[in-house]
């Protein structure tokens, strides 16, 4: 029986949640959930491993040093999953101040609390603990038509989200070089799948045409993204945590190029099918498509080669974009329970991150 214990931050978002119920699910880890709950971290999202005797929940603010200190202290895990962050593009637009703290100061915070915690460590344990910091493709900037992100792609962010990010993993990249911390960083394409919080693409698109409400596309809608099963992304991140090499960065992609227009008309697509009630006139989802502004600083393209997971760890991903696609329409449809407690919150499906 494996007794260790891993501390996740961020573990009530999205992927956060996912990587949480993959792990109680398929592992013997016992699991820490450090979240502050923000606007975006839902426990219901963990509701089927929440009665788990493994999975234990401390929400702290990754900021108050002091409150990270004392859940290592406390709970004492082999290793940091570091999920927490802000991630939403068009919010960072609106409020950058947020991500700043969040992603680069409450990064920091958490470097120190680990280090701390990791000079203390018997020798065994300090060679076994591990600081793993997931962060996103967006880092790199944006692709032309041609070529993949690599983990030798140098760094160029456009937007305030990515800036941030890159920034943290600057951070993580200099407390292992400066003092040894053993650190893995990955950075991941587009998730997408079950529990995701409404503002992303692909839940907006499906409740948005549940409802009979437009569906958004930015400008002509031929930005093109990599999209990653979330649950793909979730086995990706254990198999670098136990496999991976100290210092090492590592890509995730789902080998799945397509452009915000493609997602948009294959889930219509999708929908027609298993929802042929359409709401109103319309006799097909994809007459809601609405062309809108598109966002300040939208990047054009990624890609990810994510040949050095696949060679040096053997990870693949095992859904394709229209098993996903599929699964995730079905997760929306069977819980609108779910979407609707989310959408009685703060957030009320509008349009983020315009500049007037």
């Amino acid at each position: 029986m494996n007794e260790k214990t891993l501390l996740i931050t961020g573990g009530a978002g999205f992927i956060g949640s996912a990587l949480i119920r993959h792990l109680i699910d398929n592992t013997d880890y016992r699991v820490v959930n450090l979240d502050k709950l923000t606007y975006a971290g839902n426990l219901e999202s963990l509701e089927p491993v929440s009665g788990n005797p493994r999975y234990a929940f401390e929400r702290v603010d990754i900021c108050d040093g002091a409150e990270a200190a004392r859940v290592f202290r406390e709970h004492r895990p082999s290793a940091i999953m570091h999920l927490a962050a802000e991630s939403h593009v068009d919010r960072s637009i609106d409020g950058p101040a947020d991500f700043i703290e969040t992603n680069v100061v409450g990064t920091t915070v958490l470097l120190e609390a680990a280090r701390s915690y990791w000079n203390e460590l018997e020798e065994a344990q300090k060679a076994d603990f591990r600081f793993h910091h997931v962060s996103t493709d967006e880092v790199y900037g944006s692709l032309g038509q041609e070529g993949l992100f690599t983990e030798e792609s140098p760094y160029q962010p456009n937007s305030p989200y990515s800036a941030s990010k890159a920034s943290s993993d600057h951070m993580v990249r200099a407390w292992h070089e400066t003092y040894g911390l053993p650190v893995l960083i990955t950075n991941c394409s587009n998730n997408y799948g079950p529990y995701q919080f409404p503002e992303k693409l692909v839940p907006l698109i499906i409740l948005n045409a549940l409802a009979g409400k437009p569906l958004p596309i930015y400008g002509k809608g031929d930005q093109i993204r990599d999209w990653l099963y979330v649950d793909d992304h979730a086995r990706a991140l254990l198999r670098v945590l136990e496999k991976g090499q100290v210092g090492e960065t590592y890509n995730i992609g789902g080998h799945n190029e397509k452009t915000n227009l493609e997602v948009v008309r294959t889930l219509c697509a999708i929908l027609d099918e298993k929802r042929p009630q359409h709401p109103g006139d319309i006799s097909r989802y994809e007459e809601l498509i609405t062309h809108v502004t598109d966002r300040p600083g939208h990047d054009q393209r990624y890609a990810i080669d994510a040949d050095k997971i696949e060679q040096e760890l053997g990870w693949v991903p095992e859904e394709t974009f229209e098993t996903g696609m599929m699964k995730t329409v079905d997760w929306y449809l069977n819980n609108n329970q779910w979407c609707q407690r989310v959408l009685d919150g703060s957030y009320r499906g509008e349009r983020l991150g315009v500049i007037e």
